[in-house]
């Protein structure tokens, strides 16, 4: 799978809530991120989130300890043009400007659509996708076509150097 590559995107903010995990702990039943987006919906977190741009949700991968390997946070949530307001429970983080490579999934359910894209993005040597992976901030736009989440397509944003 050969990425689009955008050489400079603009930075931006979303506000969500933050989990601390990594991808072994993500393989097990102790994972976080499936937990995350069961409370995201059940709570309508979307809802609560001041400022946003559109209504996709955005779901960001951020501080990583080191690459693939390490520890990450993870933050669910919805970009904003402020992150002044920040409910309680939630974070802000800002999502930095510079190059990412752009990986479209297949459609599909989109838990399936989505451990496969990254299990394949993974596998992909550190320079390969235009550049140096940065495992600074990688994220995910769940936009129209993700309406459905049996049949959906979705758009990862991964940070290169």
């Amino acid at each position: 799978m050969t990425p689009k590559i955008i050489d400079h995107l603009d930075s931006f903010t979303i506000i969500g809530t933050a989990v601390r995990t990594n991808n072994a702990q993500e393989q097990t039943p102790n994972g976080l991120i499936g937990k995350q987006w069961q409370r995201f919906f059940q709570e309508n977190l979307l809802s609560k989130i001041p400022n946003k741009t559109n209504t996709n949700i955005i779901a960001a991968y951020t501080d990583y300890a080191s690459d693939k390997d390490g520890d990450y946070t993870f933050v669910l949530g919805a970009k904003v043009n402020s992150g002044k307001e920040i409910p309680a429970g939630m974070v802000a983080i800002q999502i930095p400007s510079g190059r990412y490579a752009i990986f479209t999934s297949e459609k599909g359910p989109a838990y399936k659509i989505m451990f496969e894209l990254w299990r394949l993005i993974w596998t992909i040597p550190k320079s390969a996708p235009g550049g140096d992976r940065a495992y600074k901030t990688d994220f995910e736009i769940y936009d129209q076509r993700a309406t459905d989440p049996e049949n959906s397509q979705v758009d990862v944003y991964v940070g290169i150097n």
